[in-house]
């Protein structure tokens, strides 16, 4: 850094993650910010600047290193300080100390530890230390981490793992070329001295039962807004990516798609129900921070007409609540060797931006925000139902026969079942067509009265809520 860069910075003033000192004889007060700063999101302290951020500068001299090495020695766990002497004249400079977050904390100085809050550094609270502290335990012994007894690789999905090796190069998250299965899964700390880690189960086996039976997602499309009646549900048992695959289809099928032809252009414009970038994120988000040391738990995915519901067991991580959730905060993984293969995929990104990034997609894009909750052992996100449907009705994610039955219906008129059969260009059996009327029935795409083949069918209109004349 030069003169100039320091300059810069210092006019932008002190902050949570910046510190002025006017000279070495404050550099125990300096070394206790330094302390909050690598508990925190590190930071660097300016010794040599006051705190309204005139640039003064000190001579540093032989002894003044030695001083300030001595005080880095009383960091524990140690921490690595960066230090540079950037010189303001001849004789005086300003010492720059940095410091990156600690990824073993917390730390403490002198036997204690701090915190920075704002653009102050404090004692931090006992039970904040024992709370970060057993944390930083949990980390090194997790249910993910640990042997999955008499699993071989030969019980993974090999072919899996060939493809998350492959994608992980192309989108250049993985720059090594690994000769074999082994090699890959020893990258992602999947397998530790020849053994298969339960997380390489969960991201890669083939059979989950009955060693893993909460590798499971639960899926339902409920008829109203409440879960009495349901038009479709599935249960499915697999590794993370099959999971994450089967959701997606799942959603494919029930997150109705408006499309609609705008003058001038020959391009079809869609828009999904839901954001599927947002719904991607949350069902990643779910599979990688749940918790997995409940056998009976498993992820649920809940469709209602006014909602949609994605809730994984487990609560939220300590220190983080609902609120910090659609703001930037510390990045707390469950489950960070299930979470790596997602991220080096381009699935997930780090640093605790998910829940930010379906918060902004939703909002960015005009769909009503997303609501977080918790339970007494899961936690979830709702996507409110937003006004998604464009004045005019073509609707996507349906077969063309389903369109063509939309289609038949779209003149305005109430029809019998017959005559919207006979307006079909290829033959199937009724019962087919039945089905498919139904389905787009529970969509609210259509709707009828009257029984039998008295019964009456009509597009159910999209601006005024009236029924088409008779």
């Amino acid at each position: 850094m030069d003169r100039q860069e320091l300059e810069q910075l210092v006019a932008g003033g002190e902050s949570d993650r910046l510190e002025f000192k006017r000279s070495t004889g404050e550099l125990r007060e300096a070394m206790q910010t330094l302390c909050g700063f690598v508990n925190e999101q590190g930071g660097q302290a300016l010794i040599g600047v006051t705190d309204r951020g005139r640039i003064l500068g000190q001579q540093v001299a032989d002894s003044t290193l030695r001083d300030v090495a001595q005080e880095i020695t009383k960091f524990e766990p140690p921490v690595q300080v960066h230090q540079e002497q950037i010189q303001i004249w001849d004789d005086l400079s300003v010492l720059r100390l940095e410091v990156q977050q600690g990824e073993d904390g917390p730390h403490q100085f002198d036997g204690r530890a701090f915190q920075r809050i704002g653009t102050t550094t404090q004692r931090m609270p006992v039970v904040e230390y024992e709370r970060r502290l057993l944390q930083r335990l949990h980390s090194r012994r997790r249910w993910e981490n640990q042997i999955a007894e008499g699993w071989t690789i030969d019980d993974l999905d090999l072919e899996e793992i060939s493809k998350t090796h492959r994608i992980s190069v192309e989108v250049n998250r993985l720059d090594a070329q690994y000769a074999s299965h082994a090699d890959t899964l020893y990258h992602f700390g999947l397998r530790i001295d020849g053994h298969l880690t339960q997380a390489a189960v969960v991201l890669f086996g083939k059979k989950q039962l009955p060693d893993y039976p909460q590798c499971e997602v639960r899926m339902a499309r409920f008829r109203g807004i409440t879960k009495n009646e349901f038009i479709d549900q599935l249960q499915v048992r697999g590794h993370a990516f099959d999971l994450f695959d089967e959701a997606a289809l799942f959603l494919n099928r029930h997150v109705a798609v408006a499309g609609w032809f705008e003058e001038g252009k020959w391009e079809r414009q869609d828009r999904p129900q839901f954001p599927f970038k947002a719904l991607r994120e949350a069902i990643v988000n779910a599979i990688c921070h749940r918790d997995y040391t409940a056998p009976g738990g498993a992820i649920s995915i809940a469709m209602f007409d006014d909602r949609l519901e994605i809730t994984n067991p487990g609560p939220l991580p300590q220190g983080i609540t609902l609120a910090q959730l659609k703001q930037p905060h510390r990045s707390h993984p469950r489950n960070p060797l299930i979470a790596e293969p997602f991220f080096r995929r381009a699935l997930i990104e780090k640093w605790g931006r998910g829940t930010q990034n379906i918060v902004e997609e939703c909002v960015g894009n005009g769909y009503p925000e997303p609501e977080f909750f918790d339970g007494v052992l899961d936690v979830g996100i709702r996507f409110p139902v937003g006004d998604y449907r464009p004045p005019t009705r073509i609707e996507t994610n349906l077969s063309e026969r389903q369109q063509e039955i939309l289609q038949s219906l779209g003149d305005g008129a109430k029809k019998t079942f017959r005559t919207v059969y006979g307006q079909l260009r290829k033959p199937v059996a009724e019962r087919t067509v039945q089905v498919d009327m139904k389905l787009l029935r529970d969509l609210g795409l259509i709707d009828c009265s009257g029984w039998g083949r008295h019964a009456r069918w009509w597009l159910v209109p999209i601006i005024s809520g009236k029924e088409p004349e008779t």
